[in-house]
């Protein structure tokens, strides 16, 4: 029956290893992935045709990236995969879809959300220029386009990622101008007892850095971003950065591959209502979970980087586990030895998630430094000084209202690049905690769709 149905929706770590643990159970789960083909961006597959071998395209994750690939490969004669298909909306219990110009909605007895994550951005005066691309969307072109961004690329930001795609970048052949990262180098220090919780992941990490050095990319910590320079005929030509000891600098360049860690993709949890609470540490807003993965709405689970981003291995173990708890809440028989193991496995992750925001903090405080003139909604192209005079001229110091006023957040994105920034812009104006501004709601459709498709919220 329909309402018997459990849908999965995302095919990366967390997605394929739910899938799979209900397959396990003898159930015939539905999966719904935005993508081709399964891997999710961590491991996302390259396209027919191309021939880069695994160790090329994943590095050090090469073996966990065939094993996922290879055991969904072995699930989807059990089950209904459904790829290409944007889940926009949720109501009433059904999950809303749509691909192509078809549009579909299907009834769910439970629903497992592994949508992932996507960059989190804070902004830089010239951010919108032609050439400037997200950190996410660098990988992606050199996965799945076999391309680079530019001919002489800087990266700009911070956390591990930042290393990630620089490094693939360089081992690509890419020529890498600069890793300019805002977090001091200190900081990594202060955060060891943390990121020791996974003593494997933080040596990948200093590997990364020293292949970056010997490979002889200028690694600058603790810089503070000025502008990204360049003109509307050329687009990118140049970066400027203040040095910790005062020192400005300019770093010829022809792309900026920018971002801050991740953010979970929230959207489908907040249309399903589920309850979110703030993170003071990250600085957001974050879907509540309790320790096997079960949301505030009865039936509706989230996993991996839904929920938090735990890294790739703490992903496949919150989906499995999220998909044990719907198990166990539908009357089957599950391993509890099985689900302590991998909520030790994710407690884990999350410690060393905690270091991370430690060595590689969101730089709140450069959005009350931005001129008025920088851009903070690509989209809608809002500046940061039209946000402050909605705030402090119209007294919109609540983000939803803010955005009524000003349109931020109403582009195409959705506010998943300018949102964090808005937010951190409109409680420095208005002098005003961070929580207290709070988050822009989800709404349907979490993504543009083909006027084709002709359908309509519920």
């Amino acid at each position: 029956m329909a309402e018997d149905r459990i849908i999965v929706v995302g095919a990366g770590p967390a997605g394929v290893r739910a899938t799979e643990a209900l397959v396990d159970a003898g159930l015939r789960p539905t999966v719904i992935d935005e993508e081709r083909r399964d891997g999710g961006q961590i491991y996302r597959r390259q396209p027919e045709g191309f021939r880069r071998a695994k160790s090329e395209l994943y590095g050090t994750e090469a073996t966990r990236a065939a094993n996922l690939h290879d055991s969904f490969a072995r699930l989807q004669p059990q089950i209904d995969y459904r790829p290409e298909t944007l889940a926009w909306n949720i109501a009433d219990n059904r999950l809303h879809l749509v691909r192509g110009a078809q549009s579909d909605a299907l009834t769910y007895g439970a629903l497992i959300i592994a949508a992932g994550a996507t960059d989190r951005i804070m902004p830089v005066r010239g951010w919108n220029r032609a050439g400037v691309y997200s950190l996410g969307g660098s990988q992606i072109a050199l996965k799945a386009q076999a391309c680079a961004i530019g001919r002489r690329v800087v990266f700009l930001g911070s956390g591990p990622l930042l290393y990630l795609v620089a490094s693939q970048y360089i081992k690509a052949g890419a020529s890498v101008a600069a890793v300019l990262d805002t977090a001091p180098r200190q900081l990594r220090v202060k955060a060891l007892p943390k990121l020791m919780a996974r003593p494997d992941v933080l040596f990948k990490g200093i590997a990364l850095d020293r292949h970056l050095r010997r490979s002889g990319v200028e690694v600058l910590s603790g810089i503070h971003p000025l502008a990204i320079e360049g003109s509307d005929e050329q687009g990118v030509e140049a970066v400027t950065v203040r040095l910790p000891e005062g020192e400005v600098r300019t770093i010829a360049c022809d792309a900026v591959g920018l971002g801050y860690h991740l953010r979970p993709e929230t959207q489908l949890a907040d249309l399903a209502r589920c309850a979110f609470r703030f993170d003071a540490k990250t600085r957001q807003w974050q879907p509540e979970v309790d320790a096997e993965g079960r949301s505030s709405v009865k039936g509706v689970y989230l996993a991996g980087d839904s929920s938090r981003t735990l890294g790739a291995d703490g992903a496949e173990a919150a989906g499995r586990l999220a998909a044990l708890a719907a198990l166990k809440d539908r009357g089957h028989t599950v391993s509890a030895t099985e689900m302590a193991r991998l909520a030790k496995t994710i407690a884990r992750s999350e410690r060393f998630r905690q270091g991370i925001s430690e060595a590689f903090p969101w730089p709140h405080q450069a959005a009350a430094e931005l001129s008025d003139d920088t851009v903070i909604c690509r989209c809608e192209c809002i500046t940061a000084g039209e946000l402050r005079a909605v705030a402090s001229e119209k007294g919109a110091t609540e983000l939803n209202r803010a955005k009524a006023f000003s349109r931020v957040g109403m582009g195409r994105c959705q506010g998943r690049y300018c949102g964090h920034a808005a937010a951190e812009v409109v409680a420095a104006a208005a002098g005003l905690p961070l929580e207290q501004v709070g988050r822009l709601r989800g709404q349907a459709p979490v993504k543009p769709l083909p006027v084709a498709a002709g359908v309509t919220s519920p």
